[in-house]
């Protein structure tokens, strides 16, 4: 370790972005690896191994030396996660099951309050198979998909380059990031945005019977809460289908696949996402997923929330309001989606979009997890609002900034090493230098704990469980979920970079050893 100097190198592998926003829209798992080899063909040349195995005609043992090479160069190690071709199927199947689980646990007819005296056969009884579709669900659904669509093809926005993609020497993806004008756009239009259209009556005028946009009304949100769990439906068959295109096209010719994703298991492979950056022209499908529909859907749900809770006070007092959770919470998480949207570059530098392949895993957790596990907190606070004291939203509060300040701060510091090495905010900062020429930061956030942006992004869901009170463990359920993904990262990042660093990741740790919080752990 050394201070830092002058270096035209700007390349830092310091944690990338969090996930949340992005990963957030990843799927839950324990962090587990099972090795296995197979043989795969096509891993060399066979032109190389015919020129290797031939080279030498000195004697015999070279000859079988050359073919032995040859014979290990056809079999590659095969890393399965999430308990290889099993359990992601159990992740496929069981995720759907348990976004419905949370809404039969906890609605506005039942809601439970203690696991071991939960009245089950209230649970059951709710459950009708024929309240699962709805033509207004899927028109609603597939309506603003179609929206999202229209506005990342025609707003402006910035163009940026993307990082040099795997296995090419200069080859870089172009993203317009106008995810942040489309964020504006949408909460607009989601507000007021029904056209009110009339037809003329006068018998005197040409116009007779021409249709005419009066003006515009304000958008029914409350039918969200209405269709909830017919929008989860919709949500879920259109992602599958989704990811089962994505699995088909990517074996067309010319696809780059993802590493870890051409394992040739047919099941994982699906789950986990063959191909990086899976295009249709110049739409990039997995960048478009990853923040548009999923992300500024969550948020629109949580409007529909607040209007639904508005209108209930309203039939039973006359006079309709928000409670100051409700309103907290969606002013919150409103201000997270917003802060995804403005520094939508940084995704461009995230293992979502750098490393994995898009498949049912990412398509899924953007597009049908997102949306119904963070608008949990709203939808319980519905019809289970807690009223909390002042001075214990204020305490929340505090912890929701400090952890904003944690996340943002520590990004921020990150980027802008990577940016300008030399800049003055980040001059000071030691780091470790790697025999691969780029820099490990060892100091500044970076050198208090490996992982403290995860830690800030934690207590930032933390507090978001904390406005809905005690009276029910199922609003702390994204707290839960997201300590599980944040773990798993951590310890698929460490892997990863063990393999690419070596002794240097080694050194690294020594000079940080602690992974979310400084000296505990």
């Amino acid at each position: 370790t050394r201070k830092r100097s002058k270096s035209s190198a700007v390349n830092v592998d310091a944690e990338p972005e969090t996930p949340s926003r992005v990963t957030r829209s990843k799927t839950p798992s324990k962090a587990k690896v099972v090795k296995e080899t197979t043989p795969r063909k096509k891993l060399v040349d066979d032109e190389n191994f015919r020129k290797e195995s031939s080279e030498s005609d000195e004697d015999t043992s070279n000859k079988s030396a050359a073919q032995e090479r040859g014979s290990h160069a056809h079999h590659e190690e095969i890393h399965y996660e999430f308990g290889g071709p099993i359990g992601a199927l159990g992740v496929i199947v069981g995720l759907p099951v348990v976004i419905y689980m949370l809404y039969f646990l906890c609605n506005d007819q039942v809601c439970m309050r203690n696991p071991l005296s939960f009245d089950w056969t209230a649970f059951f009884a709710q459950i009708d198979l024929n309240n699962f579709f709805s033509r207004e669900a899927t028109i609603m659904y597939l309506g603003w998909m179609a929206f999202s669509m229209v506005l990342e093809r025609v707003l402006p926005g910035e163009y940026v380059e993307g990082t040099i993609l795997p296995n090419t020497t200069n080859k870089r993806l172009g993203y317009t990031m106008s995810g942040h004008l489309q964020f504006w756009v949408s909460l607009i239009a989601a507000v007021y945005a029904i056209p009110l259209v009339i037809t003329t009556t006068d018998a005197d005028s040409w116009l007779q019977n021409v249709y005419q946009i009066q003006g515009f009304a304000p958008v029914r949100l409350e039918l969200i809460y209405d269709h909830y769990v017919q929008l989860i439906t919709i949500s879920v068959v259109f992602t599958t289908i989704m990811s089962f295109y994505l699995y088909l096209s990517s074996f067309k010719e010319g696809a780059q696949l993802a590493k870890g994703g051409n394992t040739g298991n047919a099941v994982y492979d699906f789950f986990i996402g063959r191909e990086l950056n899976p295009r249709i022209g110049n739409l990039d499908l997995k960048e478009f997923c990853e923040l548009r529909p999923g992300l500024i859907g969550w948020l629109i749900i949580n409007l529909g929330m607040c209007t639904k809770q508005y209108l209930n006070r309203q039939a039973l007092t006359g006079t309709g309001s928000i409670s100051l959770s409700m309103l907290l919470v969606t002013a919150l998480q409103g201000f997270y989606v917003w802060d995804a949207l403005y520094m939508e570059k940084a995704l461009l530098t995230t293992m979502d979009i750098t490393t994995d392949g898009f498949g049912f895993m990412l398509c899924f957790g953007d597009m049908a997890w997102v949306p119904f596990i963070y608008s949990l907190q709203t939808r319980y606070l519905v019809d289970h609002d807690p009223s909390l004291p002042a001075w214990q939203v204020v305490i929340i509060v505090v912890l929701q900034l400090l952890g904003y300040y944690i996340f943002r701060s520590s990004n921020s510091q990150k980027d802008a090493f990577r940016t300008n090495p030399d800049g003055p905010e980040v001059a000071h900062l030691e780091f470790l230098q790697t025999k691969r020429g780029t820099k490990l930061l060892t100091s500044g956030w970076w050198g208090a704990a490996r992982k403290i942006n995860y830690t800030g992004d934690w207590l930032v869901t933390l507090s978001w469980c904390l406005l809905c009170g005690f009276d029910s463990p199922l609003p702390y359920f994204q707290a839960l979920y997201f300590a599980i993904l944040l773990i798993h990262r951590a310890i698929r990042d460490d892997e990863t970079c063990a393999e690419k660093y070596g002794a240097d990741w080694d050194e690294y740790k020594r000079l940080v050893p602690d992974w979310f919080i400084p000296g505990v752990i």
